[in-house]
C-alpha cells in the first residue's frame, strides 16, 4: 500500500484542486502535510458571527470538502471498489467530480448492511450496497440508506460535555468549545477504583474488535459486566434455542429453500433478525420468469394486524396477539399427529380458525424438508414449540441451519431488570451505556429505570446525540459515526466484515474536543498500554498530556483503532482461512473486499426441548373485548432513528402516513354505500381528516390519532413503537422531539420476565379532537375489494360500490382501469391472456391517434440510447429502500409534517399501496411509481417556457432556471408524480423569508445548516422555491456511465448505468437499461408476457414497464 501510496506521488502535478493549491499558500501546504489536522479555518470559525455571511459558509464547506478529503483515495469510479487503502495512509490529493467508495458496514444495534459508501470530495453523500456480501447481496434497508444523513446531524455533540439535572452543559453559542477530553478522561477515572461494580449496557454488539477491548477493559476492573438487551426484543428465540439445541443464537433461516413458509407475527421481510437478507432469499422463491410451469413459494402469515410481511403474504390467518399461542399449540398437534409425534396440552383455539390451522398442517408435511416455520413471539415456550415444529418437519439441515448462526440479536431482557434491581440496591458504582443505547426510553418500566440510576454514583452515555438516557448521566462522551470509524461485524457465525472511515471525524478537525471512539475511551479510563499496539515505547499513564500517545492521535485520529483492530484480526481470523499465505495479503483483501467468510463449519445439534413444558409456558387467550399490538416499523426501528428527517417522512408502507404513529383501527362493510370503521372513528379519512381518541391500556393513557386500516382484525388495534421521543437533541434543534406518541409504557414482562408486545385494552374514548395535520399520503387505498352483495347474493368489488361520494359507484370502474394486475398461480395463463388482450384493445385505440410516436420510434428512439425501466410487482415488498435512496441521490428536499399534510410531500419516488380481494382479510400489492418518462408525456405539451421536454433518448427533462411555476405540468400528469416546490425548502435562494424548518427548530431551519447541506450531491442541482421538479431516471448517473466508457474507449453496457433505486432495492424488483441494448438483464425482463403500461390506454407510451403482481393464495383458507 506503501509503495501505492509512492507511485501516486507526483503523478497529476499539473491537476490543482484549489485556489490555495495553485498560489502555493502557506496555509494550505502545512495542511496538506498532516493527513489529520486543525483547519486554518477553525479560528474564524469560533468567533461568534462568523458564519453569518455567506462568503463564511462557502469558506466552510471548501475546508470541509477539501480538508477533510484528506480522507479520501482517489479510486476507481466503479462499484464494486477496485482498491481500497487504509484511511490512515494519506492520499496524495483528490480529484473533484470524480467519487470515491469505500467498503464499509452499516451497523445500529442488530441492524447490518455492509455497505459502499460514495464520497465525493471527501464527504460521504451516498451509500450502496456491497455486492460481494454473501448475505445482504447488495440489497440494502431504508435505514441503512438513510443512514449517511445522520453523520450531518446538527445534534451530534462534538464533544464530552458534563451533565447536571438533565441538561448537558453545553454553551448556548455553539461556536464555543467544550471542556478537554483530558478533562473528561481525568474526571471520570477519579471516580474509578479496581474494585468498582460497573455495568457497562448496549443493544447487541457484533462486533468483535469491541468485545475484545471490553474484555481488556474487564482486566483493569474485574467487577464489570455487559448488559446487552434489544429495544424490540427477540429474548425469548434466544433462551428456547439455549434449553432446544444448547445455543443462544438465532439459526440462519434460508427462505430461497423453503416452498411453504408460516410465519406467526415474525416481520421477516421488515424488521425481524435480519430483513435484507431474508426479502432476497423471499424474491428468489416469487420471481414468475415464465407462464407455462411457473413455480413459487406459498407464504402464510399468522397475526391481527397487517405487517409489511402480512401484506406480501398470499394467505394471512387473522389471530387476536392473545391467541398467538394457542394457534402455535394447535399447529404443533396437527403436526405431531401427522409425523407420529405426541401432542401437548395448551390452550385451545376455538372457531374455523383451528380447521385453517390444520389445513396450514397439512401443506407443511406434504413438504417436509422444503417447508419453514417461524415466530416472532418474544414467549420462551411459544419459540421452543415452532422448534419443534421445524424438528418434526425435517427441516433442520435444509432450510434453517446452526452452521452461520445469526448474531444480530443477542439482547436478554432478564440481565436488565437484574441491573435495575442491582442500581435500586445500591449495588452499582458506575453505569456506561453504549451509543444507540437508550433504556430510559425503550424499556417497559424506563420510569423504574430512571429511578433507579439515580443511585448510582458515576453514568457515563457513549451516545452521539443526545437521548433520554444522556439526560440521566453525569457525562457524556461521543463516539464517532461509523463513518467516521474503525470497526468489525460480524452479524453471522463465520462471516465478517469492515466499518472503515469514509471521512475524517467532522468535529475533530474543526477545533472542537470532537468525537472518540467508544472501544478508545474504555481502555483509556482502563489503563491500557496504547503505544504496545502502535508499535511504540511502554506507557502506563494514558490519562496526562504529556503522554505520546495523546500527541501522535491528535495527528492520526483512528489509528489507535486502526491497529488495535488489525492486531486482532491478524492473530484471531486470519488463522480461519486457508485462502491467504501472509497475513498482510488476508488485511488487504479485507480491506478491498469489506468482507470475510471464515472457514467453518460446525456439528448439526439435536432438539432436545421440552414441549411439554414449552406447552405450559404459552400465553393465554384474553377474554377481552379488545387488543392491541405495538410493533416495529421499517423506518423507526425501536426509537433510535428517531431524529433522521428521512426516515421520519418516509410512508409507514402499510398505512401510508408519515411524521408519527397512528392508531390502526379495523374497517368493515355492512352491504351500503360506504365503509363502516371501528366506533364510527374518521368518516372523513378520505377528505384528509382524522380523529384522535384517548387509549388507555396498562393504566397509562395516550392521545393517538386514528387511521382505518384494512387487514386489521375486528377486536384489536395496532400501533407503532420508536416514537413519542423527547430528547432527540439540541433545545432548538431537535427535529425529532415529540413527534407521534410513546407507547413502550403499555408493553409488559411475562411471567419468564421476556417483553411482550401486546396488551389489553382498558378503555378507548369517542372522538376528542381532530388531527389538524393528518400526515397521510395517499387516501384511495383499494383496486378490487370483493364481498358479497347483500342483495344479489353476488360477489362484487365493494370498493367501486363505496367510491362515490353521492349513490354507488359501477362495477369496472377501478379495476378495469391498467393500474393493477394480478392474479393467482393457478390461474396464471388466463392472467397473461387477459393482459395481452387488454393491451392490444389499448393499442387499438392508440392507433387512432395524431401523434407519430411510431415515426418518432423509428428515426430518433431505435437510433441511439433509449432508456427504460422494469419493475418486478411479484419481488417489490413496499421496504421503502428505494425511496430513501432516491432522496439521498437527487437532493429531494423533506418538507415535514405540516406540509405532508397539505400534500406537498417532494418525493420523487412514492410507493403505492393497494388492496385488493376479500375485504375483511386482503391481499396488497406494492407500486413504485416515479415519473414515466413518457414518449408521448402530457406535461411537455402544456409548457408555456418548454422547461419540460423530451430527449432523444426517450428521457423527459426538466430546466428549472427556465421553470416558472404555473404547473400546468404537474396538472395534466395522469400519473401525479410532479412536484412543486411551494417554499425554500433547501434554502437554495437568497431570501430567507422563504425557508421553512420541519418541526419548529428555532436556531437554523434544517435545510439552511451548513452541516446538513454536506449531504448534498453536487452532481445534481439544489432547486429552489418555485420550480417543479420530478424523477430524472438519474440522468446524471447516466452521464457518468457515458464518460466512463468513453474514456476506457468502449461502449455503454449492459448494467453499466444503474439507478438510485434500483442498486438500494434488496429483492432486484427493479432493473434500469437500454432497451435499445437486446441482450442483457433488462431485455430479459421485457419479454415476459406480464409485463404492461399503467394507464396504457392513454397512449402516454410510458417508459416504465410493471410485471403483473401473482399470489399463490390456498382458496380453502379463506373459505
Amino acid at each position: 500500500m506503501n509503495l501505492k501510496k509512492v507511485a501516486m506521488k507526483n503523478k497529476n502535478n499539473g491537476v490543482w484542486i484549489g485556489v490555495d493549491q495553485l498560489q502555493n499558500d502557506p496555509s494550505y501546504l502545512e495542511t496538506n502535510k498532516n493527513e489529520f489536522t486543525e483547519l486554518p479555518v477553525v479560528d474564524t470559525l469560533s468567533k461568534q458571527g462568523a458564519m453569518d455571511t455567506e462568503a463564511s459558509r462557502r469558506d466552510f464547506l471548501k475546508y470541509l470538502g477539501f480538508g477533510l478529503g484528506a480522507a479520501t483515495l482517489a479510486a476507481s469510479c466503479e462499484i464494486p471498489v477496485k482498491r481500497a487503502v487504509p484511511y490512515v495512509v494519506k492520499p496524495d490529493e483528490i480529484v473533484p467530480g470524480v467519487a470515491t467508495y469505500y467498503a464499509s458496514s452499516f451497523v445500529q444495534g442488530g441492524d447490518y448492511c455492509p455497505v459502499l459508501v460514495k464520497t465525493r470530495e471527501g464527504r460521504p453523500i451516498k451509500i450502496e450496497g456491497n455486492t460481494l456480501s454473501n448475505i445482504t447481496k447488495g440489497g440494502t434497508s431504508a435505514r441503512a440508506q438513510a443512514s449517511v444523513l445522520s453523520l450531518y446531524d446538527t445534534n451530534r455533540l462534538d464533544g464530552p460535555y458534563r451533565v447536571k439535572e438533565g441538561k448537558i452543559q453545553r454553551s448556548a453559542d455553539r461556536n464555543e468549545r467544550g471542556p478537554s477530553w483530558e478533562e473528561i478522561d481525568g474526571e471520570i477515572m477519579g471516580k474509578l477504583t479496581a474494585g468498582s461494580s460497573i455495568r457497562i449496557v448496549a443493544n447487541t454488539i457484533m462486533s468483535p474488535t469491541t468485545k475484545k477491548a471490553l474484555e481488556d477493559f474487564k482486566v483493569a476492573y474485574p467487577n464489570t459486566e455487559v448488559v446487552m438487551y434489544d429495544p424490540v426484543s427477540s429474548s425469548a428465540i434466544l433462551e428456547a434455542n439455549q434449553d432446544s439445541f444448547g445455543q443462544a443464537v438465532i439459526p440462519a433461516y434460508h427462505f430461497d429453500k423453503a416452498d411453504v413458509i408460516v410465519s406467526f407475527d415474525a416481520d421477516f421481510l421488515g424488521t425481524w433478525i435480519s430483513p435484507i437478507e431474508f426479502a432476497n432469499q423471499y424474491a428468489t422463491n416469487r420471481r414468475i420468469k415464465k407462464v407455462k410451469g411457473a413455480k413459487m413459494s406459498r407464504h402464510i402469515q399468522v397475526e391481527s394486524h397487517m405487517s409489511l410481511t402480512g401484506s406480501n403474504a398470499d394467505n394471512r390467518i387473522m389471530v387476536k396477539p392473545s391467541e398467538q399461542g394457542a394457534a402455535i399449540v394447535a399447529l404443533y398437534n396437527a403436526v405431531a399427529a401427522k409425523t407420529g409425534g405426541a401432542r401437548v396440552s395448551g390452550p385451545n383455539l376455538e372457531g374455523a380458525t383451528a380447521g385453517k390451522i390444520e389445513k396450514v398442517a397439512d401443506e407443511l408435511v406434504s413438504n417436509r424438508g422444503k417447508s419453514l416455520v417461524v415466530s416472532g413471539s418474544n414467549n420462551k415456550g411459544e419459540q421452543i414449540l415452532i422448534n419443534a415444529i421445524n424438528n418434526m418437519l425435517g427441516n433442520y439441515g435444509n432450510t434453517l441451519d446452526f452452521n452461520a448462526a445469526s448474531l444480530q440479536r443477542q439482547g436478554m431482557d432478564k440481565p436488565v431488570q437484574d441491573l435495575v434491581k442491582a442500581m435500586s440496591a445500591g449495588r452499582v458504582d458506575a453505569l456506561f451505556v453504549m451509543d444507540g443505547a437508550n433504556p430510559a426510553f425503550d424499556l417497559p418500566n424506563a420510569a423504574q429505570f430512571r429511578e433507579a440510576a439515580s443511585k448510582v454514583g458515576l453514568k457515563v452515555s457513549f451516545s452521539m446525540v443526545p437521548n433520554e438516557t444522556v439526560a440521566l448521566c453525569d457525562y457524556v462522551t461521543p463516539t464517532h459515526h461509523y463513518l467516521e470509524s474503525w470497526g468489525d461485524v460480524e452479524p453471522k457465525r463465520g462471516h465478517y466484515s469492515l466499518i472503515q472511515p469514509t471521512i475524517a471525524p467532522i468535529f475533530n478537525t474543526v477545533g472542537r474536543p470532537g468525537s472518540r471512539q467508544t472501544e478508545e475511551s474504555l481502555l483509556r479510563w482502563a489503563d491500557f498500554d496504547m503505544m504496545s499496539v502502535m508499535g511504540g515505547a511502554d506507557s502506563t499513564a494514558v490519562a496526562t498530556k504529556s503522554n505520546p500517545y495523546y500527541e501522535k492521535s491528535k495527528e492520526d485520529v483512528g489509528a489507535f483503532i486502526f491497529n488495535y483492530m488489525k492486531q486482532h484480526w491478524q492473530e484471531n481470523l486470519f488463522l480461519q482461512q486457508t485462502g491467504f499465505a501472509t497475513p498482510k495479503m488476508f488485511w488487504d483483501s479485507v480491506l478491498h473486499d469489506g468482507v470475510f467468510v471464515a472457514d467453518y463449519t460446525g456439528e448439526a445439534p439435536a432438539f432436545a426441548g421440552d414441549v411439554n413444558a414449552a406447552a405450559r409456558m404459552v400465553r393465554k387467550p384474553s377474554n377481552a373485548e379488545l387488543e392491541i399490538s405495538l410493533y416495529e416499523t421499517v423506518n423507526m426501528g425501536g426509537g433510535v432513528y428517531s431524529n433522521n428527517p428521512w426516515l421520519l417522512e418516509m410512508p409507514d408502507p402499510v398505512n401510508r402516513c408519515t411524521w408519527g404513529n397512528y392508531l390502526a383501527i379495523p374497517v368493515g362493510w355492512d352491504g351500503g354505500n360506504e365503509f363502516t370503521s371501528f366506533m364510527g372513528l374518521n368518516p372523513d379519512e378520505s377528505k384528509g381528516k382524522a380523529d384522535m381518541v384517548d387509549v388507555t391500556v396498562n393504566g397509562t393513557a395516550q392521545r393517538c390519532t386514528v387511521v382505518r386500516q384494512f387487514g386489521q382484525m375486528q377486536g384489536t388495534l395496532a400501533i407503532a413503537l420508536g416514537y413519542g421521543r423527547t430528547e432527540t437533541g439540541m433545545l432548538g434543534r431537535a427535529i425529532g422531539n415529540n413527534v407521534g406518541v410513546d407507547v413502550y409504557p403499555w408493553t409488559s414482562y411475562d411471567e419468564n420476565g421476556n417483553v411482550q408486545y401486546y396488551a389489553t385494552v382498558d378503555s378507548v374514548s369517542e372522538k376528542v379532537a381532530e388531527e389538524d395535520r393528518f400526515a397521510c399520503v395517499q387516501y384511495h387505498h383499494s383496486m378490487g375489494l370483493t364481498g358479497e352483495d347483500p342483495e344479489t347474493g353476488e360477489e362484487i368489488n365493494v370498493d367501486e360500490k363505496t367510491v362515490m361520494t353521492i349513490g354507488e359507484g359501477y362495477q369496472g370502474g377501478l379495476t378495469n382501469r391498467s393500474i393493477i394486475y394480478q392474479g393467482n398461480l393457478s390461474e396464471l395463463e388466463d392472467l397473461s391472456h387477459h393482459i395481452e388482450e387488454k393491451r392490444a384493445e389499448a393499442q387499438k385505440l392508440n392507433s387512432h391517434t395524431l401523434y407519430p410516436y411510431d415515426e418518432y420510434k423509428e428515426q430518433v428512439y431505435d437510433q441511439g440510447h433509449h432508456w427504460s425501466m422494469h419493475i418486478d410487482l411479484n419481488a417489490c415488498i413496499g421496504c421503502g429502500a428505494c425511496q430513501v435512496a432516491c432522496i439521498a441521490e437527487n437532493n429531494v428536499p423533506v418538507v415535514g409534517k405540516t406540509e405532508v399534510a397539505r400534500h406537498h410531500e417532494m418525493t420523487w419516488l412514492r410507493i403505492d399501496r393497494y388492496f385488493y380481494g376479500d375485504y375483511e382479510n386482503p391481499n396488497v400489492v406494492y407500486q413504485p411509481m416515479m415519473c414515466q418518462h413518457c414518449d408521448n408525456a402530457p406535461c411537455e405539451n402544456v409548457c408555456p417556457v418548454a422547461a419540460t421536454n423530451h430527449s432523444s433518448e426517450g428521457l423527459n427533462q426538466m430546466t428549472y432556471n427556465r421553470c416558472i411555476g404555473t404547473r400546468y405540468c404537474a396538472n395534466n400528469c395522469p400519473y401525479k408524480v410532479r412536484r412543486f416546490n411551494w417554499l425554500d425548502y433547501t434554502t437554495a435562494d437568497l431570501f430567507g423569508a422563504n425557508e421553512y424548518d420541519l418541526n419548529g427548530e428555532e436556531a437554523i431551519p434544517f435545510g439552511a445548516d451548513n452541516l446538513t447541506r454536506m449531504v448534498l450531491n453536487p452532481d445534481v442541482t439544489v432547486r429552489s422555491r418555485g420550480v417543479i421538479e420530478k424523477c430524472s431516471f438519474c440522468v446524471q448517473r447516466i452521464q457518468e456511465g457515458k464518460l466512463t466508457a468513453k474514456r476506457e474507449q468502449r461502449k455503454l453496457r449492459d448494467q453499466d448505468v444503474k439507478t438510485a433505486c434500483q442498486t438500494a432495492c434488496p429483492t432486484g424488483a427493479i432493473v434500469f437499461g437500454d432497451d435499445n441494448d437486446k441482450e442483457g438483464i433488462l431485455a430479459e425482463r421485457l419479454d415476459n408476457p406480464l409485463n404492461y403500461l399503467v394507464l396504457e390506454e392513454i397512449n402516454t407510451q410510458s417508459a416504465v414497464r410493471y410485471q403483473a403482481r401473482v399470489n399463490n393464495k390456498n382458496e380453502e383458507l379463506d373459505a
